[in-house]
């Protein structure tokens, strides 16, 4: 029998059933693959984050692997900033926590001045246009035509709307979504945020479905797609952001070269140990 540290932990929340839960796992070393994709399964949220102790220390303090419920993922925000509140969270002397991933390189979580956590993760600007048979078919599944959209590769689609109301009031088909691109695909529906309740200079929705998440809570990943276009559209480095799902998250956003930086605060609201 091997028990298993857990953290269940609230990401870009202030408070608990805020922001997107993510369970933060520490490993010994790598299980096999299915295994944990079957602890994915079970924890049945958003991501969960495996960490192993990096073997060379000079390149991270750790290890980074992050599954949904259906399949792993080449980049997840809210999970990471959950796994660095969780790393300095236990080491009082520690500032900033290194993670390996596989295929998003090095990201860091440092402690932020005045509170909360500050994360760096790889810019990933969306700039091809899709051909006007695609964009028929995105506007067709999303429920309304956006201003402009934006591919980057096959896997993250950003529809650019003129109000804030225009993306609340989306009602996806997500089967339709699931169908146009495979795999692990961002579907990102994002406008500027003058007007709306929260108060953030920018408003998004994320959709996810060929991950088996039809809307993510908040997804640090898909800004960093969008944070080039913003900083370019608003003049500026830096903004603020807010991702309107039924949970709802806030996050600041800068463009920093080749990184996007977000901050946010997070909430752990279950400790215990998963029994495997």
């Amino acid at each position: 029998m091997t028990r298993i540290p857990f953290r269940q932990v609230d990401a870009f929340a202030d408070a608990p059933f805020s922001g997107n839960p993510a369970a933060v796992m520490l490993l010994g070393e790598w299980l096999p693959d299915a295994q944990l994709q079957a602890i994915g399964q079970e924890n049945n949220l958003a991501e969960t984050a495996f960490l192993v102790p990096c073997a060379d220390a000079e390149v991270a303090d750790f290890e980074l692997r992050w599954f949904t419920p259906a399949v792993e993922v080449a980049l997840c925000g809210h999970a990471t900033l959950a796994s660095g509140h969780v790393i300095l969270g236990s080491a009082a002397g520690m500032d900033i926590v290194r993670f390996a991933t596989r295929r998003s390189g090095v990201l860091t979580v440092a402690r932020a001045d005045g509170g909360g956590l500050r994360m760096a993760l790889p810019a990933l600007p969306a700039t091809d246009a899709p051909g006007a048979a695609d964009r028929a078919a995105i506007t067709a599944a999303l429920g309304a035509v956006p201003a402009e959209t934006w591919l980057r590769g096959r896997d993250h689609v950003v529809a650019v709307y003129e109000h804030a109301s225009e993306v609340r009031a989306l009602q996806p088909d997500f089967r339709a979504l699931a169908k146009l691109l495979t795999g692990d695909v961002l579907f990102i529906a994002t406008a500027i945020g003058i007007g709306d309740a929260s108060g953030a200079q920018v408003v998004s929705r994320v959709f996810v479905p060929g991950a088996g998440i039809d809307e993510d809570s908040v997804t640090g990943s898909a800004h960093a797609v969008i944070a080039p276009y913003w900083a370019d559209r608003l003049g500026r480095a830096d903004f603020t952001a807010y991702q309107a799902s039924a949970r709802g998250g806030h996050m600041g956003c800068r463009l920093e070269g080749d990184r996007v930086v977000l901050t946010g605060r997070c909430v752990t609201t279950i400790e215990g140990e998963f029994i495997l």
